[in-house]
C-alpha cells in the first residue's frame, strides 16, 4: 500500500491527476475486503487492486470521469447477478467503492502585489490554496511582504505567461498597479484552462476592457468566464474586506467544482 501513497505524492508534486478507488463496504463473498485500494492514473494504468475483472474495468471507466470533473463518486456493485457470472467472477455479495480525485493543490495567482493581494495571500493559505505572486516591483513582491507565498515572480509580462503552469486548478486574480496591465493579462487568461478569472475594477472599466478585447477578436464566450467586478458583493471598502469578498467568490467556485460524492447504481 505504501507504493500507492508514494505515487500519489509524486503525482501531486508534478501537478498531475489520478483517482483513488477504496472499498468502503463489502458484504458477502466479495473479491476484496474493506480498505482495499487501487490507484488509477490519467493514462489508465493502475496500481493496487480492488478485485480484478469486470469490476475493476468499470471502476477505471468511472475514474476517468472523476478525474475530468474533479468530483468524487460512490459506486455500488451487486456481485450476485448474471453479468458477474458471465464475466467469470466466482463471488457474490455487494461492494461500495469510493472513487476520489487525486489532484494537485489549487493555486491562486495574484497579478499585482498591492494591498488587496497582501490580504488575499494570507486568506488563501488559510483555506488550502497555494499562492503565486506576480509583479515587476521588488519592493512589493518579496518574501518579507509575502512570507506565505509559494512562489514570487518579479518580472514584467514579457515571457512570464509561458513560465506559469495554468490548469483547471488555477485561480487568477488580476489587479496590477494602476490597472495598467490588467487588460493584457485578461486577454491571456481567458484562453487558459483556469477555473477562475477575476479582474478588479468598476463596471465601466469592465465594459471598456471587454469592448476593446472583442474588437481584437476575443470572443464574448471567453469573456463570459470572467468575474468582473471581482468578488462577492458584501459592501466591502477596505483592502482587507475586498480580499474577503474575492476569496469568498473563489471558495464558492472551488466548491461548485467538486467535493460532493455522487452515488450511482452499477
Amino acid at each position: 500500500m505504501g507504493d500507492i501513497f508514494e505515487e500519489i505524492v509524486r503525482i501531486r508534486s508534478e501537478g498531475g491527476s489520478a483517482a483513488l478507488a477504496t472499498v468502503i463496504k463489502a458484504n458477502g463473498s466479495t473479491p476484496r475486503g474493506e480498505g482495499s485500494k487501487m490507484l488509477i492514473r490519467a493514462d489508465g494504468a493502475i496500481l493496487g487492486s480492488i478485485g480484478g475483472g469486470s469490476l475493476e474495468a468499470k471502476v477505471c471507466r468511472e475514474a476517468m470521469d472523476v478525474m475530468r470533473e474533479a468530483r468524487p463518486k460512490v459506486l455500488h456493485f451487486n456481485l450476485t447477478g448474471e453479468e458477474v457470472a458471465e464475466a467469470g467472477m466466482l463471488c457474490g455479495g455487494n461492494m461500495d467503492i469510493f472513487v476520489e480525485p487525486i489532484v494537485a493543490q489549487p493555486t491562486v495567482y495574484l497579478f499585482g502585489a498591492g494591498h488587496v493581494s497582501f490580504s488575499i495571500s494570507k486568506i488563501a493559505k488559510m483555506v488550502g490554496f497555494k499562492v503565486a505572486v506576480v509583479d515587476n516591483r521588488t519592493e512589493f513582491a518579496n518574501t518579507n511582504r509575502f512570507p506565505e507565498a509559494d512562489e514570487i515572480l518579479v518580472e514584467g509580462l514579457s515571457g512570464i505567461f509561458s513560465k506559469l503552469n495554468i490548469n483547471r486548478l488555477s485561480y487568477i486574480v488580476i489587479m496590477t498597479r494602476g490597472h495598467q496591465f490588467d487588460e493584457q493579462i485578461l486577454e491571456w487568461a481567458v484562453k487558459t484552462e483556469a477555473d477562475y478569472i477575476g479582474m478588479i475594477g468598476s463596471r465601466k472599466k469592465k465594459e471598456a476592457v471587454f469592448s476593446h478585447l472583442q474588437s481584437k477578436g476575443v470572443s464574448k464566450k471567453l469573456l463570459e468566464r470572467v468575474h468582473a467586478p471581482i468578488g462577492i458583493d458584501i459592501n466591502a471598502e477596505t483592502p482587507e474586506e475586498i480580499a474577503v469578498s474575492i476569496m469568498a467568490e473563489i471558495i464558492k467556485v472551488r466548491g461548485e467544482r467538486g467535493h460532493r460524492a455522487k452515488t450511482r447504481e452499477l
